[in-house]
């Protein structure tokens, strides 16, 4: 029986309508949104993009602004109770805080010495965001350690803190400058250089350094206001007054090479005096009872909270078991939420092959590299403004403080000196911004003269003891010394930024920075029994060095002057997986690989540093090979 051909048509029509209905479907699913915009939604991806890096510049910026904060201000306020006669006997007995608190000292100034060593190790080890993290948890142990007060708990972890010091702070000014490289490759990822991942042209990320820099040190010198708080609303309610405190003292300033152990401290500590007429409170900063007008007979404490003369101490002294737990309580809960900040709020400085070729250069030439960049003469004339950097900051917290505003005003009036400065600092950051118009040289050398004018101006000067009508004139010290340091700090970053763009090199060069300044630091706590006129003598002396070795280095600059920069090798492992694939070496085999490297090992170890022509700008250079490689 034959079959009827128009039913064979229809059937395959119904098949082929069926076909083709199911295909339509699947392109309803999978295909392309007839609304759908690429440019429009490539747009948004990247506004996202900007949006993350701005979040990442916020919370770095935060959480060393709260991890400094609590770190000063904690150690603040124990070396001024340490200080203290009465806290000591009632609560320690024997135990010798004084000397403790000098091997604390001495772990914080002393091990950052040998910081050159490590610290490019420990950034392209760990990666620019996990060695922040790392250091802002030995911070956080820091302040846990005050926990239990011994020599076992606070020694070591100061001198823990004092390996961390460097670390910390070369890996924030290199997130920072890599934050502002990505937001300009996010801002222009249209450009052909950003998408080939190539280095952006010279001079193309240095607005986005100066905002970037200038927001992150706006930030962070609120850090010295907010150590300021423990004392502020806590110790001032405990301390005698000024006129009390400074019995006997009879000259101030320059005129006294030494107020007591003003130099020996970071912050702050209360210095020793001659003694008083009225014998009950031996001590400068002796803890009151709140309304006591007259000393109670002496008697023996009943227990750890008493004081001899049956006052109370105030609970962080141990008089109160909740306060005491509750100070450095909630110091170590907020030194932890800029822990945990820094690791979900921080993105990655870098892609993760980026990643993996930073540490691929070999271990030995990371080592050596810091070394080797030193050779440049940009990175040699900027350090007299390094070491200058380290002492001022040093200079205004213990001698300016301490030798003229304690000396005049009181203990009680020391947050307030120091809020002045860090207020006048956060503030004036922003006046770097005027680097985006001017010249770069601009905010360096005025820094450099406001401090100049007020150096010559306290070795010249000193105020009188207990004289409060001086106040408005160390205040406003205090603010323009603020303003100074504000176009310093921010100055030499974006300095640094701006001469050297290449991310291979930024971590080195920031390291070099920070280890000059904590050698700085070094010489401060090695100097605190010279005479007053003796460290203004000599920060002078380092200011005009730094000032004139800055406009020699400019100087070259625009003769184009040429500049040694030492070669950064390429990667030494083998490139493999989907990541590393390129078409011109994707079907290679593995001994055509193994010659390749072998071959390139050779080349590395035949090359030496190369010089590059200095362009007007200050501008570097990259070789051929590593322009290649880039390309």
């Amino acid at each position: 029986m034959e079959e009827d051909p128009s039913r064979c048509q229809d059937a395959a029509k119904l098949a082929a309508g069926e076909g083709l209905g199911a295909e339509v479907q699947l392109d309803d699913v999978v295909g392309t949104h007839p609304e759908y915009n690429e440019e429009e939604e490539e747009q948004k991806y990247f506004r996202r993009k900007r949006l993350g890096v701005v979040k990442n510049v916020l919370a770095a910026s935060l959480a060393a602004t709260l991890t400094y904060g609590v770190y000063l201000g904690l150690l603040q306020m124990q070396l001024i109770l340490h200080y203290d006669e009465t806290y000591r006997e009632v609560k320690y007995s024997n135990m010798e805080l004084e000397d403790i608190d000098r091997k604390v000292l001495m772990g914080i100034n002393v091990t950052p010495v040998a910081a050159l060593l490590y610290t490019p190790v420990l950034i392209r080890f760990f990666g620019t965001k996990w060695t922040m993290f790392l250091a802002v948890g030995i911070y956080a142990l820091f302040v846990s350690s005050n926990y239990w007060e011994r020599y076992f708990t606070l020694v070591p972890s100061a001198v823990a803190i004092g390996v961390a010091i460097v670390p910390l702070w070369a890996s924030v000014g290199h997130y920072i400058t890599r934050m502002a490289q990505k937001y300009y490759e996010y801002a222009n990822y249209k450009e052909e250089h950003v998408q080939e991942q190539r280095q952006a042209p010279r001079g193309a990320c240095s607005t986005y350094i100066v905002v970037f820099q200038t927001i992150f040190y706006a930030c962070f010198h609120l850090s010295f206001v907010c150590a300021q708080m423990p004392m502020l609303f806590f110790l001032n309610n405990y301390l005698y007054q000024l006129n009390h405190t400074l019995y006997g003292v009879k000259h101030c300033g320059e005129r006294r090479g030494r107020l007591g152990v003003a130099g020996a401290v970071p912050l702050g500590a209360e210095p020793r005096r001659t003694p008083r007429r009225d014998a009950e409170p031996r001590h400068a900063a002796r803890l009151q009872q709140d309304g006591a007008a007259q000393p109670a007979p002496q008697r023996q404490p009943h227990h750890r909270g008493e004081r001899p003369d049956g006052g109370r101490l105030p609970g962080h002294a141990g008089g109160e078991c909740g306060p005491r737990r509750e100070g450095p309580g909630g110091h170590r809960h907020l030194t932890g939420r800029c822990h945990r900040q820094v690791l979900l709020l921080c993105g990655s400085a870098y892609r993760p092959t980026e990643e993996i070729d930073l540490r691929s250069i070999g271990w030995g030439n990371i080592f050596q590299l810091p070394f080797k960049h030193m050779r440049d003469y940009r990175l040699r004339h900027l350090l007299p403004f390094f070491i200058y950097s380290g002492f001022e900051v040093l200079f205004v917290c213990t001698g300016f403080s301490l030798n003229y505003g304690v000396c005049a005003l009181g203990l009680e009036k020391l947050a307030y000196l120091l809020m002045a400065y860090g207020f006048s600092a956060s503030a004036c950051s922003s006046l770097a911004l005027c680097t985006l118009r001017l010249r770069r040289q601009c905010p360096l050398l005025a820094g450099a003269f406001v401090h100049a004018a007020i150096l010559v101006t306290l070795f010249c000067w000193a105020p009188e003891p207990r004289h409060v009508v001086q106040a408005p004139l160390l205040y406003s010290i205090a603010v323009l010394w603020g303003m100074g340091s504000a176009l310093n700090k921010t100055g030499i970053s974006i300095l640094l930024g701006m001469l050297y763009e290449d991310k291979e090199r930024q971590d080195f060069v920031f390291t070099i920075y920070h280890w000059w300044q904590a050698l700085a630091i070094f010489t401060v706590y090695l100097w605190s029994g010279l005479p007053m006129k003796a460290k203004l003598s000599i920060m002078l002396l380092a200011l005009g060095l730094a000032a004139g070795s800055y406009l020699w280095m400019e100087r070259k600059l625009a003769q184009r002057v040429a500049y040694r920069l030492p070669r950064i090798p390429r990667p030494r492992h083998k490139m493999k997986g989907y990541r590393y694939l390129e078409d011109d070496d994707s079907d290679e085999t593995a001994s055509e690989g193994e010659g390749a490297s072998r071959r390139q090992d050779e080349d590395d170890d035949d090359e030496d540093d190369h010089q590059h022509p200095a362009e007007a700008d200050g501008g570097d250079e990259l070789p051929k090979d590593e322009r290649e490689r880039m390309g």
